[in-house]
């Protein structure tokens, strides 16, 4: 095995090489708001949206120059000036099996892409190093190439829209969901910590592996059952391909897993394929489907009672959640997901908490939920707080001015709402969380009230429009009683 001070210098490279530039942007189709309302049933879709697979210069996992490719999703109407959203995708079947390929079998995750286009956000979905059109295996839950391939494709595409026509302003949201989730809290505490608290908006991280070191390694080394084992050696090649930790496979699994662990590495077949066969394997060798089975008993070993094994460092080096974050953030997460156990969610949020995180709330989403129905609650909830924080002007002076003058005062609210603007002559609009707009008021002075008695307790979404229509912006409204 090499040596942790190489391990070191690599993930410093990885982090500081920069040399992104876009080498191509396709368009590959295009999406009508009402498609996209009917694709996800959401009242609240206001654009159409174009899609484009986005080909950029990055670094692969060894330091050296590669392209790399995302997703890149825009609104239709161009007279806007968006925020922008990056969503970090999760764990994929295939190296191909990515956003960028939305349209082809394997690229189904990149229809969110249209999901927050469709919402008013230019979307950002990176492949990941390895993945899509990156050289080599996959860095799978790897902190400094999850890093690299989203601040060059960000950086990139900031440069590429700029000269398009494509409008955005100071705004970043950040999510991810799963191995994304994962994702999004790294990327998340990299812009927080190089580019200023104020670089993100708002962050929700979505039932992500966040522990490495604690949370997942005790259910791997755990002889309780676990229905997923092929994370096991989707972790170590992905590891391996960024630190080399290892010349043969046997190094580190018994031989009669080698084989399908090959053929997946080759791309022969996918992730779930792989997890059918070993999963197999394993309860026809040892009665149960128990991962740490798979890895030779010395090695396991080595890994329970040595802290310094090289294994365990690298787990502690890619934990993704020992840090304060300063923007508003959310963790949303599943008690009973099955595949990423709830309690990475519980360590993220209270060593946050503990850190000092003043805007940071966590929820459980839908306590019966597995792994995979855990997405709707998770996605949904996003979704309503992003929007509480969302701002679409055009390019004008005068229309950011606006945004930035007008608040809700004493939210939650009773019988009356009172909005105080800078601005006089604009109209206010409520909606619910379905979309329905429910009233309307046009507004000739600074102070507004407007009677919400007729509303039930609950939440909903108040729209503040310029009266050029130039300018809107929407806020969250709590109505208790």
């Amino acid at each position: 095995m090499r040596s942790l001070k190489l391990i070191i210098i690599c993930c410093f490279y990885l982090v500081f090489a920069k040399s992104q530039e876009v080498v191509s942007v396709s368009l590959k189709g295009s999406r009508t708001k009402q498609q996209i309302t009917s694709l996800f049933s959401l009242p609240l879709i206001k654009y159409g949206a174009k899609y484009y697979q986005v080909l950029y210069t990055s670094t692969d996992a060894k330091g050296a120059k590669d392209t790399l490719s995302g997703l890149l999703v825009v609104p239709d109407n161009l007279n806007n000036k968006y925020p922008k959203l990056i969503y970090q995708h999760g764990t994929s079947d295939c190296k191909k099996c990515v956003p960028s390929n939305y349209g082809t079998s394997g690229g189904e995750e990149g229809q969110l892409g249209l999901l927050f286009a469709g919402l008013g956000y230019v979307s950002l979905l990176p492949d990941y190093v390895g993945m899509g059109t990156g050289r080599g295996f996959q860095t799978y839950v790897h902190d400094a190439t999850t890093i690299s391939a989203t601040a060059d494709m960000l950086d990139a595409v900031s440069s590429w829209i700029g000269q398009n026509n494509i409008l955005t302003n100071d705004q970043l949201f950040i999510t991810g969901y799963s191995q994304g989730g994962y994702a999004a809290m790294s990327f998340h505490r990299y812009m927080e910590t190089t580019k200023g608290a104020a670089s993100v908006t708002a962050a929700a991280h979505l039932s992500g592996p966040y522990s490495l070191s604690g949370a997942m390694r005790d259910l791997i080394l755990s002889e309780n059952e676990y229905s997923y084992p092929a994370y096991i050696p989707n972790t170590v090649l992905g590891f391996n391909e960024a630190y080399g930790i290892y010349n043969n496979l046997s190094e580190i699994f018994k031989q009669e897993y080698i084989a399908d662990i090959t053929k997946y590495y080759q791309g022969s077949i996918g992730l779930v394929d792989l997890n059918i066969r070993l999963a197999q394997l394993l309860k026809a060798n040892t009665g149960a489907i128990v991962g740490g089975r798979m890895l030779k008993d010395d090695f396991l070993n080595e890994i329970r009672t040595n802290p310094d094994h090289i294994i365990n460092k690298i787990l502690k080096e890619n934990d993704v959640y020992d840090w304060k974050p300063e923007a508003p953030t959310r963790i949303f997460y599943c008690k009973a997901d099955d595949q990423v156990p709830y309690i990475n969610s519980i360590i993220a949020y209270d060593t946050m908490i503990v850190n000092g995180a003043s805007k940071l709330e966590i929820m459980d989403v839908n306590s019966t939920a597995n792994h995979g129905t855990c997405f709707t609650p998770a996605m949904t909830n996003t979704l309503l707080f992003f929007l509480g924080f969302q701002s679409i002007t055009i390019d004008v002076e005068d229309g950011l001015t606006e945004l930035a003058s007008w608040a809700i005062v004493s939210n939650p609210v009773d019988d009356v709402l009172r909005i105080v603007s800078k601005q006089n002559n604009y109209s206010i609009s409520i909606h619910d969380i379905s979309g329905r707009n429910l009233m309307m008021s046009q507004i000739s002075e600074t102070i507004g009230d407007i009677d919400v008695s007729h509303l039930n307790a609950g939440m909903y979404f108040v729209t503040f429009t310029s009266q050029d229509g130039k300018a809107h912006a929407t806020k969250k409204l709590i109505v208790a009683r």
